[in-house]
């Protein structure tokens, strides 16, 4: 690999970034044409370049077979619809004709949606990690016509990529044999499995809390005792990682996490990242005091700061938690929902300007609130400077309704009404704006997470209105997106298309336990099961123990690839691990349980001081180390029963449930007694008297 990478570094002293050779281009305007082959692209980011004067291609056959017939290389640039900076590349450098001429005659360019098509942006991505880059989007990797990279990078500013490209295809042509074996290194590099990679072995270790502990100790150091979050910037809300908390402080009792935990929330909802005026979050925060967001608002994380929020309101009955989660569906079932499924992503700009959706200067909000403008503006800290650009203010609060409300001598059921009423006029206002683009694919894995987030909010607050949602979105994945047990990845227009990575099939399994687990409908649960059994049959690897990213009859790339660190979103691995445990211990299955353990024991080893990359993978551990309650209810009642058990914070528990019978394992020779609903705990298939009152059970639940 060093080697490698001093041949790209002496590579990219070909490249003059401040070369003037191609003032003429910059100076060039792109002009609308004809359509290019993404017309009929299923991807709303690819549509988007559908009219480029690049000769683009989808990824596909088609494509690679032209770059190998005329033997040139390839371009494959990679972002997705809601990118800020994918679009600015798009307006410099992929709308203008001199360099699009340049692409047509030197490069095959290939465009991809890396939502859709993940498995490529997963090895791209991590061959421009390799070569000792940072990666983000758009992703532009240079290969070979036999799709070997071997350069790449993120966003080039238009004079830098058209010198790029001018010294590419003169190296291409004069420097062939270096380039192929740099890119040879590069593939045999990126192609290496990720267990072998990072070393990761089973251990035969019995699994102990104190690793959780030391876990917790090594993520606390990087706190943000502040503000909330880690002490960086820019600052990602990371559901995972505090979900693990609340794991560690219900195990460990210690005030310390929760005071975190709290102080993290709190600081997400106060800050600009939340939409104050109309819900959902965006993507991250460019600062470190939550305030300025990346104005892009996706699925994936708001269906797991549904699922964040529920869980830590059933822990601290925090009523911002609830309004947080209020606000946030009123968004998803006014911008986001489509015949039950919700929609990917909402995007950065609208009329070429980032976040000129969401700000508002402090003359527009007296114009619009009248009497109670001032208060509105000390109450979202808005200025006659403004925190953004032009003047323009983020609405954020700065202190707590009940804290705001003393300030002002105003009753506090005074002041949310006059909050939620400008709220409301805010929404009107915005709503006579040019609107950010909607990126209207339907995507399998992060409905799953939105799934159980919805799922998360019907335990915490028993409000049939999240029920509906999360029923008709299960019902839209498994009639619109899948046939038999196999998923696809997304829908749009009416048709289902892609064949689902192991991330979707994770989630969506995920959503359909928990679903099971609100509604005691075991078809939700069976229909998880075959998943499982599914993805067993065609991703699993049984030589190392862990799933490949892609199905086994998926088109053959220049890796398969498995995912193991947790992320933004959890890892697919993790997340199919969880899955196995809890199918596992609801089904008696011993195979899936041993599956689950053999694949935590290979992350084991590095939870202690790597826990923010493995998070998801922490709370499999904490299953593990501490006891998983068995409950089963039995009887009439046994809905209100549950929904009175879920109010307390119990996460070490899988929870079933039937009316007269159930042919479950666990639900075996269980019934009602007397005629009178009837609960049952258990641990390890040994079960405690049963009871039929809810506060005999909690008495039950170990620690």
């Amino acid at each position: 690999m060093k080697k490698l990478i001093t041949y790209i570094c002496i590579f990219v002293l070909l490249t003059d970034c401040n070369s003037q050779n191609n003032k003429k281009a910059m100076e060039e305007s792109a002009h609308k044409g004809e359509p290019n082959r993404l017309i009929n692209a299923s991807s709303p980011y690819l549509q988007q370049h559908a009219y480029n004067p690049v000769d683009w291609y989808p990824w596909g056959e088609e494509a690679l077979e032209k770059a190998k017939n005329e033997d040139k290389p390839i371009i494959v640039s990679i972002g997705y619809s809601s990118c800020h900076w994918c679009h600015v590349m798009e307006r410099e450098s992929f709308e203008n004709d001199s360099i699009a001429e340049i692409m047509n005659e030197h490069f095959i360019s290939i465009k991809v949606d890396r939502e859709e098509r993940p498995d490529v942006d997963q090895i791209y991505m991590d061959a421009v990690q390799a070569m000792g880059q940072n990666g983000g989007w758009p992703l532009n990797v240079f290969l070979t016509s036999d799709q070997k990279p071997f350069y790449g990078g993120t966003y080039f500013p238009q004079q830098s990529w058209a010198q790029l490209l001018t010294n590419i295809a003169k190296a291409y042509d004069n420097k062939r044999e270096e380039i192929e074996k740099s890119a040879e290194e590069l593939t045999n590099a990126i192609a290496t499995s990720e267990v072998i990679k990072f070393e990761l072995n089973p251990d035969e270790k019995a699994f102990d809390k104190k690793i959780l502990h030391e876990a917790y100790k090594s993520m606390s150091k990087r706190f943000d005792r502040r503000r909330g979050g880690f002490d960086r910037a820019p600052k990602f809300p990371m559901p995972s990682n505090w979900l693990y908390l609340l794991r560690y402080y219900h195990m460990s009792e210690d005030k310390d996490a929760l005071r975190q935990l709290e102080e993290t929330l709190d600081g997400i909802a106060n800050g600009g990242i939340y939409d104050q005026a109309g819900g959902g979050f965006a993507r991250y925060s460019v600062d470190a005091d939550w305030l300025v967001p990346h104005f892009e608002k996706m699925l994936y994380d708001n269906g797991q700061l549904m699922s964040l929020y529920s869980e830590a309101y059933t822990v601290t009955g925090k009523e911002l938690y609830k309004e947080v989660i209020y606000q946030t569906t009123d968004w998803l079932e006014r911008e986001m929902l489509h015949e039950g499924g919700f929609y990917a992503a909402l995007d950065a700009d609208s009329e070429g300007e980032e976040g000129k959706f969401y700000v508002w200067t402090i003359d527009e909000v007296r114009e619009l609130l009248g009497d109670d403008a001032e208060l509105i503006i000390d109450y979202y800290n808005i200025t006659e400077k403004g925190n953004w650009e032009h003047g323009k203010n983020i609405l954020h609060k700065t202190k707590s309704d009940e804290e705001f409300a003393k300030k002002h001598d105003i009753i506090l059921g005074d002041l949310k009404d006059k909050v939620r009423e400008a709220d409301k006029t805010f929404l009107t206002e915005r709503a006579k704006r040019v609107r950010p683009g909607l990126d209207d694919k339907i995507l399998s894995g992060w409905n799953g997470l939105m799934l159980k987030g919805l799922a998360d909010a019907y335990e915490a607050f028993q409000d049939e209105r999240f029920l509906k949602l999360a029923v008709n979105n299960a019902r839209f994945i498994e009639t619109k997106m899948m046939e038999g047990d196999k998923l696809f990845r997304s829908y749009k227009d009416g048709k289902a298309s892609i064949a689902a990575y192991l991330e979707d099939y994770a989630f969506v399994i995920d959503g359909f336990i928990a679903l099971y687990q609100i509604t005691f409908d075991e078809h939700w649960l069976q229909k998880a099961k075959s998943m499982a059994d599914y993805t067993l049959e065609h991703f699993y690897d049984q030589e190392e123990g862990m799933f490949y990213y892609t199905d086994d009859s998926s088109q053959k790339l220049i890796a398969r690839k498995k995912e193991v660190f947790d992320n933004v979103i959890p890892a697919s691995n993790s997340q199919m691990a969880i899955n196995l445990y809890l199918l596992g211990v609801i089904f008696d299955d011993r195979d899936y349980q041993q599956k689950s353990k053999e694949m935590l024991s290979r992350m084991s080893s590095m939870l202690g001081d790597q826990v923010a990359y493995l998070s998801n993978w922490a709370i499999l551990y904490s299953y593990m180390v501490t006891p998983t309650a068995e409950i089963s209810i039995m009887g009439s009642n046994a809905t209100e029963k549950r929904n009175e058990l879920l109010q307390h914070y119990y996460p070490n528990k899988v929870i079933m449930g039937a009316t007269d019978s159930s042919d479950l394992p666990l639900m075996k020779s269980k019934y009602a007694i007397d005629n009178q609903t009837t609960i049952y705990v258990c641990y390890n298939k040994t079960c405690k008297l049963p009871v039929q009152e809810v506060s005999e059970a909690l008495k039950q639940l170990i620690k």
